[in-house]
């Protein structure tokens, strides 16, 4: 056994059907863990969970609209009848591919925005904790957004200044019994963030090359080696972090 190892433990994440939380899904599975893999298409989360099966590892693909409370609990559930527990939750599903600015976005797009990436963080958490009976680690994909203001997606960062926010207090109030930190990852050329930036991979990592210290992208990986670091013993003194994986920027 080492700081590192998951093995027995069972863990969730949510958008894990591509990207970022693919590369989570097999990471954490890398390490031992028997992983959920969550999305709205099953066609994508079956494709990872077979990919992880593959390796030796046990998964499963459950499909889940995370705006959906039932579907959260029910996904839980599933967790816990096929795995035997829970120890683990990624709340990674997200996104917006809405750009406007704030006078202009209408009601719907904006309730549509914080419902998938705020109101589901705190649901899913609930429903999550609710479940981690003997500890656990709660762990939030965050954005840089949050910090900052972003022309033509404040709605966005607004959602994720509250996922900052929730990470903080839900790590105050789930201690000692469950850890809750979070990854703001950097550039990372998902279909996600391309949609987001209006751009292409190339364009980039022309600019990584330009502006990241690292020289360099980031990728799923390095989202997924640091989600295994706050899921596993080795981040056994860390809570209420949102932990900046972003090259250096």
């Amino acid at each position: 056994m080492t700081p590192f190892d998951l093995t027995g433990k069972v863990a969730v994440v949510t958008g894990g059907g591509q990207g970022i939380g693919e590369g989570i899904a097999k990471s954490l599975a890398a390490a031992g863990a028997s992983v959920v893999v969550a999305a709205r298409h099953q066609d994508r989360i079956d494709r990872v969970a077979s990919e992880i099966t593959g390796t030796g590892a046990e998964a499963l693909a459950v499909a889940t609209d995370v705006t959906d409370r039932d579907a959260l609990i029910a996904l839980a559930d599933a967790a816990t009848e096929t795995f035997g527990g829970l120890h683990v939750w990624v709340n990674n599903a997200g996104g917006s591919p809405v750009r406007s600015p704030l006078k202009e976005i209408g009601d719907d797009d904006w309730d549509a925005c914080l419902a998938l990436n705020l109101t589901s963080v705190w649901r899913a958490s609930v429903v999550a904790a609710e479940r981690m009976t003997d500890g656990g680690s709660i762990i939030n994909i965050s954005s840089p957004a949050g910090d900052r203001g972003v022309p033509g997606s404040g709605h966005y960062a607004a959602a994720k200044a509250g996922v900052n926010s929730l990470t903080k207090t839900m790590s105050l109030e789930l201690a000692p019994t469950v850890r809750v930190n979070g990854i703001s990852p950097g550039y990372v050329p998902t279909e996600v963030m391309m949609t987001a930036l209006d751009t292409d991979e190339e364009a980039l990592e022309a600019m990584a090359t330009k502006r990241v210290p690292l020289q360099r992208l980031g990728t799923p990986g390095d989202m997924g080696s640091t989600a295994v670091y706050l899921a596993s013993e080795a981040g056994g003194w860390v809570t209420g972090q949102t932990i900046i994986v972003a090259g250096g920027l």
